[in-house]
């Protein structure tokens, strides 16, 4: 049974920075990429970051130039830097991941396993 561990997230005034980390609790040779995701009262849920196996990253415009998305694939864990917080930034962050059936098996494209979030408050 896989587990993803969210933390990092708390209360931070406009412009400040904040280190969110999730934890994958298991199965490291088919976990073959990691998400963030959030979600704001009242929103739809939204990735904000994504991170491969080999590296490869993507953003959501709203990130790029603030967030980054870095992984220490030893220990399974993802971590998303954000910096220069504003308001419209609150909302619940999400770790996703993306197990393979098997370690050849092609990664799927939705993620299959979610964290229980963790709460970013910017005022």
């Amino acid at each position: 049974h896989v587990q993803l561990v969210e933390s990092g997230g708390e209360s931070v005034q406009a412009g400040g920075s904040l280190k969110l980390s999730c934890v994958a609790s298991k199965d490291i040779d088919i976990l073959c990429g990691m998400d963030w995701y959030r979600m704001a009262p009242g929103n739809m849920r939204v990735k904000v970051s994504s991170i491969k196996k080999d590296g490869a990253t993507t953003y959501a415009d709203f990130a790029k130039d603030r967030f980054s998305i870095s992984q220490d694939k030893d220990k399974n864990i993802v971590y998303l830097q954000m910096n220069g917080l504003r308001p419209e930034d609150t909302a619940m962050y999400y770790c996703a991941a993306h197990y393979a059936i098997h370690s050849t098996s092609p990664c799927p494209q939705s993620p299959n396993y979610w964290g229980q979030g963790t709460q970013v408050t910017v005022s």
